[in-house]
């Protein structure tokens, strides 16, 4: 069938993947990273373009026929009425936009209003709060913004050669705040809200569509969001969950419908091949581990914490420990602060702490997972990401705490992998070899499998324990 390659451009770094259409076995990689300063919260696109420029050197692409993009999330790219840069780009991790997506929340009418109209409630990192932050902090680059691109956006119009038509793709729509996943419609009036001015917004492509072509003769797919290209590269299906563990956490599922919120716990963002990803965040995840290593004082950090964890038995001999520790999303508790609960002469010790830390963690995750199957997602298999999933004491919890299958693939560019079997789709598609419902069936990742076996009615006893706990400090925190 053929070759196609993978771009996946991250806040950091370009990772390419050249890849065999038919099988998706891995032919060739590059990497780059970034010519940006560490966490910049605004960036010259064009250091995009240099990134990949140096990612695909040495002839990486030779031979490619089809290209797919993936790129960070939430960036906002304002150009003029020529197509030129306003201002430099405002990424991901720009906080400064808290203020204005408060201030929008409000403007149009509350957290039910927002959630009702795109399946989400503004928050900082998104493009419809930036655009409300540039307009107050910034008019007049804000008078001129005519067009609003996101990063994976502006990298297809640019391989493309700038044409006139640009584009994006649901998943990445799904992600500004303007662009509603149950309606597959963008709300422009929200964009005038936070703008203060109608602005041109970019052609929303099917999964299986093609941006186009470039003038060498590449098709370029229609490219997508991390998270959905990731999603895509695991080779997620209905059924499935994504538990990522980094300082935060969150829970991703596969579901065939979008889902409003009125809480604004749930937000709705639409997958790369047709269905719906709805995501819950915790503010803790990790950062708990870590916190609880640095109080033990363990100089080997987590792998220490968990061999430390195993000591203990489930249950951590009746210490509970809410892992709330900069306030927390899920449940909405933004000026609360973590708590250890359960405190006895026999529980006192290292273990039992390393023990709840784990189970607290896990269980705070559990209850983000119970926001989605309460609204009906069926989870059947739980994929974990992220390098505490490595851990044993994380392996050997997660199952029984989640009630599930837990996978955890072998690390790998799975971004890019996604990116590159959305363009082996879109190349099967243009030449009639592939169906528009569904992506090529590439080998899934490789993974390792635990099982929750005989251990379930222990998980259910660990998360009555926190439960308990946790009604008892924060009493209705699920129910408000």
């Amino acid at each position: 069938m053929g070759i196609v390659a993978g771009l996946d451009s991250s806040s950091g770094f370009t990772r390419i993947v050249v890849c065999d259409a038919e099988s998706g076995a891995v032919l060739r990689q590059g990497y780059a990273p970034h010519p940006v300063e560490p966490k910049a919260t605004e960036v010259d696109p064009q250091a995009w373009l240099l990134s990949l420029g140096e990612a695909a050197s040495g002839g990486l692409l030779e031979g490619v026929q089809a290209i797919g993009v993936s790129a960070q999330q939430h960036g906002l790219v304002p150009l003029d009425r020529q197509g030129a840069l306003v201002r430099p780009a405002l990424v991901g991790n720009d906080k400064r936009a808290q203020v204005a997506a408060a201030d929008l929340v409000e403007a149009f009418g509350g957290r039910q209003a927002w959630a009702e109209a795109v399946g989400c409630v503004p928050q900082a990192a998104q493009p419809v709060a930036k655009l409300r932050w540039l307009a107050r902090t910034e008019p007049e680059a804000a008078a001129r913004v005519a067009m609003v691109l996101q990063p994976h956006d502006w990298l297809v119009w640019q391989l493309l050669g700038r044409p006139v038509r640009r584009t994006t793709d649901r998943g990445a729509a799904s992600g500004t705040g303007y662009w509603s996943a149950g309606s597959g419609a963008y709300r422009p009036d929200l964009v005038e809200l936070a703008l203060g001015h109608q602005a041109a917004l970019p052609e929303v492509l099917g999964p299986a569509d093609a941006a186009g072509m470039t003038p060498e003769g590449l098709l370029i797919s229609a490219g997508t969001g991390e998270t959905m290209a990731a999603a895509l590269g695991l080779g997620l299906g209905p059924g499935d969950a994504v538990v990522s563990l980094g300082a935060s956490g969150s829970v991703m599922a596969v579901h065939h419908e979008a889902l409003a919120d009125p809480r604004g716990m749930i937000t709705s963002f639409a997958d790369a091949a047709g269905m719906h990803l709805p995501v819950v965040h915790t503010s803790n995840a990790v950062r708990a581990l870590r916190g609880t290593a640095e109080m033990l004082g363990l100089d080997g950090g987590l792998e220490e914490l968990s061999a430390l964890a195993l000591k203990s038995t489930p249950g951590a001999s009746g210490l509970v420990l809410l892992p709330y520790l900069e306030g927390e999303r899920t449940p909405q508790l933004p000026h609360t602060a973590g708590t250890l609960s359960g405190l006895r002469r026999e529980s006192m010790k290292p273990e039992h702490l390393a023990r709840a830390a784990f189970e607290g963690m896990l269980c705070s995750l559990a209850d983000a997972m119970d926001v989605l199957r309460g609204r009906g997602v069926e989870v059947r298999r739980v994929f974990l990401l992220g390098a505490a999933a490595e851990l044993p004491a994380v392996q050997a919890a997660a199952p029984a705490i989640f009630g599930a299958q837990v996978v955890v693939p072998q690390p790998a560019d799975y971004a890019a992998l996604g990116a590159a079997r959305q363009a082996a789709w879109a190349l099967g598609v243009s030449r009639g070899t592939l169906s528009p419902q569904a992506p090529p069936a590439w080998q899934g990742a490789a993974a390792q499998v635990c099982e929750p076996g005989e251990e379930l009615a222990v998980g259910r006893a660990v998360r009555q324990q926190y439960g308990a706990t946790r009604e008892q400090l924060h009493p209705g925190a699920f129910s408000s």
